[in-house]
């Protein structure tokens, strides 16, 4: 099977703000956000990437024109962000005052956002996205295909935690920063990470001498 590259868009002004952005529209990438895609499509320059599938939404498509634009693209709507209904647009300050944050931290499965999507539902229809773009790359092109997709922060936890068998309430263990880079070989006989949270020559600069709590960044840099 494939070998995937799956990144997240870069930062957003709602990223920098601590908005929850959700599907709102009009959110771009900010300066940070535009400089992260740039170079991180010097990096992937040498390599044969055969396609990239994408979320619909401007950050995605943004992220995808600046780092990968030379790919053919295709937009799959089952990559965009999680419905998070009442939520969106809010605070992240304000949301984790309600009780409702702590079923997202603790059993993020349980999770139905008010007027939204459940997490179990955004988990399951983005897992049977990239299992069938891999499977018919794969097909087209050999089992030493690479491919490519640009999602947000919970969808790609949600397909990193499906290719370690983890069980999706442990998600939140799982970190993914804007603009980062995480490889996933799909074989016959499963799955596994290859690399994980990859943000470039810089990532050292983002070390924090805290630990990052359990839970700490699902809607945080959405």
């Amino acid at each position: 099977m494939g070998l995937l590259l799956l990144i997240r868009h870069g930062r957003t002004s709602a990223n920098a703000d601590g908005i929850l952005a959700g599907r709102l529209t009009g959110v771009d990438l900010d300066d940070v956000g535009r400089k992260s895609a740039y170079e991180l499509g010097d990096r992937l320059a040498q390599v044969p990437v055969v396609k990239v599938v994408s979320s619909p939404l401007e950050r995605t498509l943004a992220t995808t024109a600046l780092a990968l634009k030379s790919v053919p693209l295709e937009i799959d709507d089952r990559l965009i962000e999680c419905d998070y209904g009442q939520w969106q647009g809010e605070k992240i300050s304000d949301l984790a005052q309600l009780d409702m944050w702590k079923i997202v931290q603790e059993k993020p499965a349980d999770m139905v956002f008010p007027d939204g999507e459940a997490m179990a539902a955004m988990a399951s229809r983005a897992v049977a996205c990239i299992r069938e773009w891999d499977a018919q790359l794969t097909a087209e092109h050999g089992e030493n295909v690479v491919w490519a997709a640009v999602s947000h922060g919970d969808v790609i936890k949600a397909i990193c935690a499906d290719a370690l068998g983890m069980n999706l309430n442990d998600f939140q263990r799982i970190m993914v920063d804007p603009c980062s880079v995480s490889v996933i070989r799909y074989s016959s006989n499963g799955s596994a990470i290859s690399k994980l949270n990859d943000t470039g020559h810089g990532w050292l600069e983002h070390l924090s001498p805290e630990a990052p709590q359990l839970g700490g960044q699902s809607g945080k840099d959405q």
